[in-house]
């Protein structure tokens, strides 16, 4: 008997999905998170799990892990004080940055201060020429002034970017080795050693924020790591990455910034496992926590990658699930500027003290208080049954805020609503605007503790096809990463025009990446793991200032097939950018290989037909749309395949609520997935 675990921490709470390898059942259960106590809440879900399904923890086989640990410290700026060292003459690299500025419609936008001020960036004398080759060796002394100029600046930490690194390493670590002899305590992150990439600016950013969440991230994997062993689960953490993948604990402590987006990028792939078995075939995943709404795209299964995302202020060039994140989620406060003005966000009341309406200590009105104040959510327990939501306090929270603008409770809390769609709407059109998609044409998959809540409500104001809420939406993080397959990404810079005199540096480099990666498969998850191997290339005409990532086949690079390399360069160009050249010269700036080894997946079970009407266990008065409305209440787990009822109601189930406005209808698929859609629309999501 084994089980297979997976578990997601958010702002609120901790999710768990557990997958019963016996008969393929699939157990879940949400906890507060405990950001003061890391590690508790692990503690607490695997002894509810044992008390209350008989679920024993020596038992587990697997156990998998999303966490926002990472990116939560780079937005909140929290992390460890960094020293930069940095080639003599190029010190300025973070302030530099790039030309493009935030907002680049709003005149006062300016950068943000980056995360190595200045008076911490100190030179050291070494030189390579842009091939690696040495032009003057590390010179010692800089290295040691270097060192006490950070102890002296009260520096933890030590970022290494040296220029052209990206080529020859040799330098960074020589540097390295410096450091660890006369200041073992500093812990120190080479650029060269992160993430290998052509581009200063990018390569010392990403080394950067590796550095500067290291030591929280460390702390909290101990931490994890510690509850694991004391509950007795006998095998490894893996822990899920931003490029959807899972890596072991040690590799994510050394490479902290693989899980900047670990929560996150766990959401879309549980979005995208559903989909795949489902048959949705345009879908954008909704994932609204306590904190925050990620929005990514997901087309015919698969969720779509990028690199450079932004992180807080900053971008990372490590590959991703290509997410935007709003700051607006259920738990986000609700308050009144210098102007007296409504506002929502980005501060959050989080898991303690929470919104007002779970009763934990909160006073200050969230947006979550505000369907609350509406009657939109409370006629069942949350949180399995760890929350029972107080309207009444939800109203007199919001009342404070009502007063100021003379308008009543109702129009307050569903102003607070609104807002919140407002704030949410700008950056999920901007998503769309960015790929070029239709939004008729796509369904949000809502999902996380709030997706459900507010999925309607901004499905509406974006003109989508509809809604679709899975069978357990508020635990769908920790099932992404109990579905994530096993899997990492490696580069080489080649910058040079595809032409038959870089074949033979294209067989030697791909070569050397395929070597790289099944040693990696081997050394991290043992050799069981069929290892599966997809090459691309980012490419160029000689001149752009930006390359497009272009899939290649293993063959072409092991023949030198140019050709098939050019024509699939043209085609992607001319799918991205409707228009190619065949005339311009094409550069290949860097190839890039992703190792990967799929993971067992769970069966969707099928829900049996329904036989009777549709149950509606009340009927309740609700605000929306500037007036009362009676709505119905429906229990999730009453609902069988092929019910169908229209809105306004409200589906209630453990681990979250479905809020259906008037003028909405929902059908219940096989698979029991809530396809929400206009009334008269076409409620099929396939």
């Amino acid at each position: 008997m084994a089980y297979r675990v997976g578990v997601d921490i958010g702002g609120s709470f901790t999710d768990f999905a557990l997958l019963d390898e016996r008969n393929n059942r699939i157990h879940t259960l949400k906890v507060f998170s405990r950001p003061d106590c890391p590690g508790s809440e692990i503690t607490a879900g695997l002894s509810q799990l044992q008390q209350r399904d008989g679920i024993d923890p020596a038992a587990i086989s697997y156990f998998t892990h999303g966490t926002t640990v990472g990116i939560n410290t780079v937005i909140q700026r929290k992390g460890v004080r960094l020293a930069l060292f940095a080639t003599d003459g190029f010190c300025d690299v973070l302030e530099l940055a790039r030309l493009k500025i935030p907002h680049i419609h709003d005149l006062f936008s300016c950068r943000p201060a980056p995360l190595i001020s200045r008076d911490r960036v100190f030179p050291i004398r070494a030189r390579l020429n842009r091939d690696g080759k040495v032009l003057h060796a590390v010179d010692r002394d800089s290295v040691l002034a270097a060192i006490a100029g950070a102890r002296a600046a009260g520096c933890e930490g030590i970022v290494v970017a040296l220029l052209h690194s990206y080529r020859n390493g040799s330098h960074e670590a020589d540097v390295k080795q410096i450091i660890a002899q006369v200041a073992p305590e500093l812990l120190t992150s080479c650029s060269a050693e992160i993430w290998p990439i052509i581009r200063e600016y990018e390569r010392t950013i990403t080394a950067t924020i590796n550095a500067y969440v290291q030591p929280e991230v460390i702390e909290y994997l101990n931490a994890f790591e510690r509850a694991l062993r004391e509950m007795g689960v006998p095998v490894p953490a893996r822990m899920t990455k931003s490029n959807g993948g899972v890596m072991s604990v040690a590799q994510a402590k050394a490479e902290c910034v693989q899980m900047v987006l670990s929560g996150t990028a766990s959401g879309v792939m549980g979005a995208s496992y559903i989909a795949q078995h489902c048959g949705f075939d345009k879908l954008l995943s909704l994932d609204i926590g306590g904190t925050s709404a990620d929005v990514a795209v997901i087309i015919k299964g698969n969720a779509q990658y990028g690199s450079g995302e932004i992180i807080g202020d900053f971008p990372v060039w490590i590959p991703s699930v290509s997410v935007t994140s709003v700051g607006q989620g259920g738990g986000s406060i609700a308050w009144l500027d210098a102007l007296g003005v409504l506002q929502v966000g980005p501060d959050s009341a989080g898991s303690q003290p929470g919104p007002v309406c779970f009763c934990r200590g909160g006073t200050q009105p969230t947006a979550t208080d505000a369907f609350a104040a509406c009657g939109l959510i409370g006629h069942g327990d949350l949180g399995y049954h760890a929350v029972r939501v107080d309207a009444d306090g939800a109203r007199q929270a919001i009342a404070r805020l009502a007063e100021p603008l003379q308008i009543s409770v109702e129009e307050a809390a569903e102003t607070i609503i609104a807002q919140a769609i407002s704030g949410m709407y700008s950056d999920t059109s901007g998503l769309l605007s960015r790929f070029g998609l239709d939004p008729r044409e796509f369904f949000f998959l809502a999902f996380g503790g709030a997706g459900p809540m507010m999925g309607c409500f901004l499905a509406r104001e974006l003109n989508l096809k509809g809604v679709i809420v899975p069978l357990t939406p508020g635990v769908l993080s920790a099932l992404g990463g109990l579905v994530s397959d096993v899997k990492n990404d490696f580069i080489r810079t080649l910058y040079g025009d595809l032409t038959t005199a870089l074949v033979p540096r294209l067989l030697m480099e791909s070569t050397a990446l395929q070597r790289a990666g099944e040693n990696w498969l081997r050394r991290e998850h043992g050799a069981d793991f069929p290892p599966v191997l997809s090459f691309s290339a980012e490419m160029r005409y000689r001149g752009q200032s930006f390359e497009i990532d272009v899939p290649l086949q293993a063959d072409w690079l092991a023949h030198g097939d140019i050709v098939a390399m050019r024509r699939a360069f043209d085609a992607q160009h001319q799918r991205l950018f409707g228009h190619y050249d065949v005339d311009a010269p094409v550069q290949i700036i860097n190839l890039r290989l992703i190792v990967s080894s799929p993971t067992p997946k769970p069966p969707l079970s099928t829900l049996a037909l329904a036989e009777s009407p549709v149950e509606v266990s009340a009927q309740t008065p609700a605000w929306i749309d500037g007036q009362f409305w009676s709505l119905s209440v429906i229990k999730r787990d009453s609902l069988r395949a092929g019910h169908q009822f229209n809105g306004p109601a409200m589906v209630t189930q453990d681990d979250c609520t479905t809020c259906v406005p008037p003028g909405m209808q929902v059908v219940v698929d096989n698979y029991g997935n809530l396809i929400i859609t206009p009334v008269g629309g076409v409620p099929d999501g396939h």
